[in-house]
């Protein structure tokens, strides 16, 4: 009876080794893959993965950089919304003097008292619109770059100027800006505000002398007039200054009927000469004065010869502050005293209007940075699972392959420690 029994050669050695490394690398890499929790570990493995979580990764990259500048562009409007704040309260205790000083139980030295406290209220307040971010950046420079945009007080026309470039950055995006337009908040424009001081010549006691606030009467020829003397005086007002000198009053010829003159001296002079105007009323009443370009302004109480009023346009709430510290400081009586804390309070409150628009507009920001920042999370989060679906691995089919791969490689050792026994040696014995 004849056996046959089956020989081992190079060639079924050479194959089982190359069947053992093929085995061993797949192993090596999905315990590889497994170890690092990720499918694709290198570009070879999976190029349009590997492209898809650089892409990803790259993305994710630049969002966390502009949120880092984000955050430091919100930092300085909370820095400037809080400084408005400081301006706000510093402006209403301002206010809260200037009050008191109309009061009728205020001597003259009690009102100079007055005035020093407003000046140091006044310093406080420039201060705070000079404030700096902790980058050493103004808050209020708008589109400027000066290191102090308010300057002053100048002896020369405007007694402060905005040294900078007006107007508010635009929000992108990604981004709000690091800061906010000083010369909205602390600025005024005559045609637009309508801020003028008007100021009474010292009317002896028991003779009363007395304006209400200037209006606009004529809002074209009020910007045509600005406008020239923008022009005339290189820039440096948006509105002429005007005096109102009366040089002629009758209360006799007729009786129960005013007659006074005034004439209007304008600087700079832009509108040309302005006639003398004549006017009759009755007595103990009002004068309304509208020969002023564009504005309107009504005089109340007894004028005499030699009486005179100068209505000057308030560049900046830092002027209405002076105007407010010079006239109260230097009311004579009860009359001038009331006449200062009535212009004051005019003008207060138009410049705390405007504060308060402008810290409105920074808490807009910071909600626009808040919005910025939820949907570049929402878009980290997006761009994450995008990475992951391209380079993760699945634990569940990483561990069941890794598992099928390892009984293979079992096998494949078995089957190999069998084939080596498989030689005419082993045979013969």
């Amino acid at each position: 009876m004849t056996s046959l029994s089956r020989l081992g050669s190079a060639n079924t050695y050479d194959n089982a080794l190359r069947n053992l490394s093929t085995r061993q690398s797949a192993l090596s890499s999905l315990q590889e893959n497994l170890t690092s929790g990720k499918r694709v570990g290198r570009a070879s493995d999976d190029p349009t993965s590997a492209a898809q979580a650089e892409r990803a990764l790259t993305r994710m990259s630049r969002i966390a950089t502009d949120q880092r500048a984000l955050e430091s562009q919100r930092n300085s409007i909370a820095t400037a919304e809080s400084t408005l704040g400081d301006v706000t309260d510093a402006l209403q205790n301002f206010r809260e003097l200037v009050v008191s000083a109309g009061s009728a139980t205020q001597t003259a030295a009690d009102r100079k008292t007055i005035a020093v406290q407003l000046t140091g209220l006044r310093d406080q307040i420039l201060a705070l619109a000079n404030t700096k971010d902790t980058n050493g950046l103004p808050l209020f420079s708008a589109l400027g770059s000066a290191l102090a945009p308010f300057v002053g007080p100048q002896s020369s026309a405007p007694d402060y100027t905005f040294n900078g470039l007006p107007g508010q950055s635009a929000s992108s995006e990604v981004a709000i800006p690091f800061a906010l337009d000083g010369d909205s908040a602390f600025m005024h424009q005559a045609t637009r505000d309508a801020v003028f001081n008007a100021t009474v010549s010292t009317i002896p006691a028991g003779r009363q002398l007395a304006t209400d606030n200037v209006t606009i009467a004529n809002a074209a020829t009020a910007a045509s007039t600005a406008a020239l003397a923008f022009a005339s005086s290189g820039g440096l007002t948006d509105y002429p200054s005007y005096t109102i000198a009366f040089t002629a009053v009758d209360t006799t010829t007729t009786p129960g009927t005013t007659t006074a003159t005034y004439s209007i001296t304008e600087n700079p002079a832009v509108s040309g000469v302005i006639a003398p105007v004549t006017v009759s009323y009755a007595s103990n009443t009002s004068i309304a004065v509208t020969a002023m370009p564009g504005l309107a302004l009504t005089i109340t109480g007894t004028p005499a010869v030699g009486d005179s009023i100068t209505v000057d346009p308030s560049p900046s709430i830092f002027s209405v502050l002076d105007d407010a510290i010079r006239d109260i400081g230097s009311a004579a009586n009860g009359g001038a005293a009331t006449q200062a804390v009535s212009q004051a309070l005019n003008n207060l409150d138009i410049g705390m209007g405007r504060v308060s628009t402008v810290r409105g507009q920074a808490g807009d920001l910071l909600n626009r940075a808040d919005n910025i920042t939820d949907s570049q999370d929402k878009r980290s989060i997006q761009l994450e699972t995008d990475r992951a679906r391209a380079e993760d691995l699945d634990m569940v089919k990483g561990i069941s392959d890794f598992q099928n791969q390892q009984t293979g490689y079992q096998a494949a050792l078995q089957s190999y420690a069998q084939v080596q026994k498989l030689s005419l040696f082993n045979y013969i014995g």
